[in-house]
Order: C-alpha cells, then structure tokens, then sequence
C-alpha cells in the first residue's frame, strides 16, 4: 500500500485506498471494510471523478469523507491536515524550532513582548518592546497581517539563518540582527510559588513530553524554600500524553499502585501502575480542578481520588475518558482515532455521554451551567448505577461523567463579569492597553519595581490606565455603560496588573497576580491551614 502511494494511484483506486486508510505499521492491525461496503464506497467515488459535471477538487473530497467518517465516531476522534499537524503537535512535544520571542501586533507593527531566556533572538541581543520592521528584507510593519503570517517568517529549520531590522526606541536608526534558529521549548508548567511559608503550589497547564521533567525540577525548586504540603493545579488543564499523567501520578502514589486501565473493542487491556521512585507520597496534596480539566487531568485527579492519597477540590471535570491515538497519513497529514476508554483505579469510565449526538456533547458544559451545577454541587444527580467506593477509606465517589470533586467551590460570581468587561477583552481592548501602556513605560516600571514582590505589594492601575481603556474602548464602539464598568472595574484591574506583571517577568509572576481571586486555590489553602480539616475530608 505504501509503495501504490508513493507512486501515486489512480482514481478508481483512491477510495479502495481510503477505504483501508486505518492501515497502520506496529502493533494496530488493519480494519477493512467487508466486501460489499468497499465496494459501495469504491463505485460512488469512481462515479463521482467521472461523471460529476465539473472538475472535482480530489483532495478536499477524500478529506472531507475521512472527515465524515470519524464525526459518526465520536466527539474526539478528528481529522488534521498536514499543514496543522506540526502547530497542534507543538503544545505536548515541548519545544518548536524559530527564533524564541512572544510578540504582539499592535496596530499593524510586531511589537516583541518578550524574548525566551536562551533562545536565539536573546542572544543576539533581541529586546523586549523593539518593534521589527523587516523580516528578510521584507516590510511588515503597516502592512496588514495574522499573527501565522508572522510565525511563518519568524520559524523555520534549525540552523537556518533569519534576518530582522528593528527600531528601538531612544535610537534614530534600524537595528540588524542575524538570528540563527534554534528549538525553542515550550512549557507545560505555567505557575511554581509559595502560597505560605508551608503550602508550595504548581500550575500545569497540559501534559506533556516535558512534563514530569518541569515537574521535578519545580519540586526541587518549592522543597528548597521550605514545602511541607503542595497544591497542584490542574484548573483549565485539557489533558495531553497519557504516560505523562502516569509519571505525575506516581510521584504521589506508593510502589505498584493502580493508576489507570485503558480498553477497547479491538486494544486489549493495558494497566498502568505507580513504581516506587515517587517523590511526594506521604505529605498533604490537594488537586484543583474545574469544569475545563479534562483526559489526562482526570486520570490524575481520579487515581489520587481513589486511592484516597489527596483531597480534590473544584467543580466537576469534563468527563473525557476515550483514548486517541494519533496515526499518520501518507501525506503527512494525521488521524486522532479513539481506541479506548480510560478507567480509574476504582474501573469508573468516566467520559460522559455522546450518544445524542455532537451538537448537544458540545452544549454540556453550557446545559450544566443552565441547570445550575456551577453554583450549587446538589443539582448534580447520579444514579446508584455510577457509585463507587474508594480504596482505601470506602468513600462514595461516582463515575459516569467527569470527577466529581471531594470539596465543591461554586463558580466566582462576584468578579462581575458584565457584558462591557466581556466586550473590552473580546475585541482586544484591554490587551492592547496593556500592552501601549508598557511600551512607553517599561524602563520606568522596571527602575521602580525591581523584583515583583515590590510590584505585587505597590503597584495600582491608576486612573489614567483606565481612561485610556475607556477611550480605546469607544474607538471600537464598545458601548459604555457606566453600572457595568463600575461593577467590573475590580476585576478589570486585577487582570491589567497579571498583564503587566506577565510582560516585565513572565507567566508565573501572571498567576501569581491573577490567582489572588482563585477561590478553589484560597479553599485549599484554608483547608491546609486549619487544624484537622485536611483529615476529616480523608475519612
């Protein structure tokens, strides 16, 4: 088959080809359709190519049926084109190969936010706030572009060569830099910082294959400066590399424990166990979660649930338990085919139904929100069908849809999220602001601020960053309704300061700022904090 492909195939051959396009070298053995049904698919795509009135585009209709063909699957399983592949890939793979730097476009100039420590384009001498001109000889400030466009330029092969011309302020002429491009890593952990003196704290924001690495490093980090007890934060965590959840799953658990059973019609049982090189198997742990925690956050939270090593605070996960499985087509382009679901220890599948169909899979997390489980934990029923008890305590915890967390933390309703605070953050308002704002004062703000405990503690959005935001507001024709700007001014400023905090250090000193506000993060820490309430929960 491979050879037919590399040679190229005619065109009653090509849906014979798509027919067995689950063909796959290793250990996936081939699902071929029977006799009658290839033959069907065969003949109405031989008809098509020669009788259809016009000239056909060939590849967008075998994409298109492959496309058909996974959506009658399941909600998971997906098409990607070749030209996707690579950006999708990147998140989990830990690191692409370009320049290093984060950049916004601010009216039609490439502003650098920042540079990644190491990277190419800070060894060269790239600063933050140098607006680039030209890409290659190539103007692009003034002209029209997305930030692909952009990225297009800017990566490329390592060891290839890439050539900016910057303007600087305080400086009359164009800088030039050569910038050989370089793998640039992209990491997993958002977030590592001492809530108190006791209570370290790690954001992750997916898992992959740099994960467990971030994590031990960020370990060492909170165990120097004095942890005696970690909240890990999995809030907004989509999930990603299956063996990545295995690995920080077994930092908690103790030798051979259970982490999580995977199975399919046609992938015979696979277990994955904890072994006895864990890290943080005895102190206190308490896992956050929220309704965007999903896959491999929830083989994590449900393994730590079920063996009854921690405490999992939150809202319910979104309730994906089914496996993909990424397998390339011969064209580059690649198939996420689900081929099993996942189970937790206890055996609760916990992917939450689609049998009605992919519109209303996609509504659930609104039709909760309706029903009102973000607000009260009472409104979420399940039948004595989906109960089960815990390891080691015999707690009750459920299975059918999602983990459901040990301490309940409604959604925040007091951040007054109104439609004039949506509106400013949806047309960009808000980081453009930010963003003009550092700009003209970033030298000043990093004379006054010199670490960001001084920042945290002294800065405030003053009057004059909020009348600009107002204005450039007006400008996009963002309605202003005094109430709610009033109501959401509180929160309006909390996130321009984890704006501005971003841009002089990074993510971490963001979610430091931000998570001031994180109510599931200050239940954990009360919880951590008062005399036996960490143990009545493990009861």
């Amino acid at each position: 088959m491979k050879h037919l492909l590399n040679k190229g195939i005619s065109r009653t051959h090509k849906l014979l080809v798509l027919s067995a396009l689950i063909i796959i070298s290793g250990s996936l053995h081939a699902q071929i359709l029977n006799s009658v049904q290839q033959r069907k698919l065969s003949n109405a795509y031989t008809i098509i190519t020669n009788l259809y009135v016009d000239s056909i585009n060939e590849k967008k209709l075998v994409e298109s049926a492959i496309e058909s063909m996974l959506k009658e699957l399941d909600p998971h399983s997906s098409y990607i084109p070749k030209e996707e592949v690579d950006r999708l890939n990147e998140p989990l793979e830990g690191s692409f190969e370009g320049v290093g730097i984060q950049f916004q476009l601010l009216e039609d100039t490439l502003l650098v936010v920042q540079t990644i420590s190491g990277a190419p384009a800070e060894k060269v001498g790239i600063q933050a706030g140098d607006r680039i001109i030209y890409i290659n000889n190539e103007l692009i400030a003034g002209v029209k572009m997305q930030n692909t466009d952009i990225m297009k330029r800017l990566r490329g092969p390592k060891g290839t060569e890439v050539t900016v011309k910057v303007l600087r302020r305080d400086q009359k002429d164009l800088l030039e830099f050569k910038i050989v491009r370089d793998k640039i890593p992209v990491y997993s952990v958002d977030a590592i910082y001492m809530v108190t003196n006791e209570i370290g704290y790690i954001k992750i924001n997916n898992f992959g294959a740099t994960t467990a690495d971030e994590f031990q490093k960020a370990f060492s980090k909170l165990q120097k400066q004095g942890m005696k007890h970690l909240i890990l934060s999995l809030q907004g965590n989509g999930g990603g590399y299956l063996n990545a959840a295995q690995q920080i799953a077994d930092e908690f658990l103790k030798d051979d424990k259970l982490i999580v059973y995977t199975q399919g019609l046609n992938q015979p049982k696979s277990v994955m166990s904890s072994s006895a090189r864990g890290r943080y198997e005895n102190g206190k742990l308490i896992i956050l979660v929220d309704e965007y925690s999903a896959s491999a956050s929830e083989i994590v939270s449900g393994a730590i649930q079920d063996w009854d090593r921690g405490i999992i605070v939150g809202r319910r996960t979104f309730g994906k338990g089914l496996v993909q499985r990424q397998i390339p087509l011969p064209d580059g382009s690649m198939m996420r085919l689900t081929t099993a679901r996942y189970y937790t220890p206890t055996g609760r599948s916990i992917q939450k139904p689609y049998k009605d169909g992919p519109e209303k899979y996609e509504k659930e997390l609104l039709n909760r929100y309706n029903h009102g489980e973000f607000l009260h934990a009472d409104s979420i029923q399940f039948p004595d069908s989906l109960r089960y008890q815990t390891l080691m305590l015999k707690r009750t915890v459920y299975g059918g849809g999602g983990i459901m967390p040990d301490i309940f933390v409604p959604i925040d309703t007091t951040q007054n999220i109104t439609a004039y605070h949506r509106n400013v953050i949806a047309k960009g308002v808000l980081n453009k602001v930010v963003m003009q704002y550092i700009d003209r004062n970033r030298n000043d703000l990093k004379k006054k601020f010199s670490t960001f405990e001084k920042f945290d503690s002294k800065f405030e959005v003053g009057k004059d960053i909020m009348e600009t935001l107002k204005a450039a507001a007006e400008k996009e024709k963002i309605e202003f309704n005094e109430e709610q700007y009033k109501k959401s001014e509180p929160v309006i400023k909390l996130q321009i300061k984890a704006l501005v905090a971003r841009d002089l250090w990074d993510m971490n000193e963001y979610y430091r700022v931000i998570d001031a506000e994180n109510e599931s993060l200050q239940k954990a820490v009360e919880i951590l904090q008062t005399p036996g309430a960490y143990e009545k929960i493990l009861k």
